[in-house]
């Protein structure tokens, strides 16, 4: 009973003049005053822990709201970025079915230009045994000279022509749709290859660079069971994230004296260890810090500016090495360079 209750009863019950009925009665009431306080006082405190956990709930629920509402906003952004960048997809696809109908029609001519310059070598030998049937003369050396000059000539036609067409035919095998049958094929010629290919294709580009290429590659690699044409990407991708972070390393200077040179060097290895055969391409640019080396094999995941990477590259060759029951690792110091290692079944 509430104190001041209690005391009002005490005071009524010693109090020798009122009479009995009446004592009962003003008792009785203030029992029924005391249970409506406790009920009042009840629902008062029960209303305070609802108005209590009332506030904690909304602030729980605005909290969740706004980050519900911040991953809202950061879904749009990556959507937009991935939107942005499979449009980007879409043109380097197009592109690609430019390029191989280009280097189509490309090879066609180049056939012609290495036929007849064989065809004019032969003519000249033809020519050339003719004039031993003449007599010694200044005007006959003076023709077997130009005539010399014009074969050596044909002879350097002939090589860049042929050059010029094992390029074109590269370009058509990486175009070309990938199939899904493995086959023997010699690793190291096909390592070499592309990385000529690669690094002809970065010359002949927008931002060319000198870059020294270290090809070091192991006699005992024979042949490797492969899908040539989707490792042909492998070796390509590998070969220009390098030459791009080179040429970042050799624009920023890396913080490096302007006294001292920086000379671009890709290294290019093969190894045989059992039944594995090991391929690792190393750049000496600027690395990759330490903090996004775990995401650079992501899909979309691009440090590129602007629409210039896709961030496919790299997502694509990791697939490509699983699909061969290989595996694709990482080393990278910031500042000194990056190597990737392939290693794959030889079977």
């Amino acid at each position: 009973m509430d104190k001041n209750l209690q005391d009002l009863t005490d005071f009524i019950q010693q109090d020798p003049n009122m009479p009995a009925e009446q004592k009962e009665y003003v008792l009785k009431s203030l029992k029924a005053v005391d249970k409506e306080l406790q009920i009042l006082s009840f629902k008062l405190d029960r209303t305070e822990k609802v108005k209590r956990t009332t506030a904690i709930l909304l602030e729980e629920t605005i909290e969740e709201l706004e980050q519900k509402r911040n991953a809202v906003e950061e879904a749009m952004v990556e959507l937009k970025a991935t939107q942005a960048q499979l449009v980007q997809q879409e043109k380097l696809a197009s592109l690609g079915q430019l390029t191989a109908g280009i280097a189509h029609e490309i090879k066609n001519p180049l056939n012609f230009v290495n036929n007849f310059s064989d065809l004019s070598r032969e003519l000249i030998d033809e020519v050339f045994a003719e004039l031993e049937n003449l007599e010694s003369s200044d005007t006959k050396e003076e023709i077997i000279a130009i005539l010399q000059d014009v074969k050596s000539n044909l002879a350097k036609v002939h090589e860049h022509g042929t050059r010029a067409d094992s390029i074109v035919t590269s370009m058509l095998q990486h175009s070309r749709a990938s199939g899904s049958k493995r086959e023997p094929k010699a690793f190291n010629p096909l390592v070499k290859e592309f990385v000529n290919l690669s690094f002809h294709g970065m010359r002949a580009g927008k931002s060319p660079i000198n870059v020294d290429i270290d090809l070091q590659l192991d006699p005992k690699v024979g042949d490797v069971t492969l899908i040539s044409e989707d490792f042909s990407r492998v070796i390509l991708n590998l070969c220009n994230n390098a030459f791009d972070a080179m040429r970042d390393k050799l624009k920023t200077g890396d913080g490096r004296p302007k006294t001292e040179a920086y000379l671009p060097k890709l290294t290019v290895k093969t190894a045989l260890q059992k039944d594995q055969v090991i391929l690792s391409i190393g750049d000496n640019g600027g690395g990759i810090p330490k903090e996004i080396q775990d995401k650079i094999l992501q899909p979309f995941f691009t440090t590129k500016k602007g629409t210039e990477g896709t961030g496919l590259g790299l997502s694509i060759t990791h697939d490509i090495v699983k699909a061969h029951g290989g595996e694709l690792k990482v080393e990278s110091n910031l500042g000194e360079g990056s190597i990737f290692s392939i290693s794959i079944p030889t079977h």
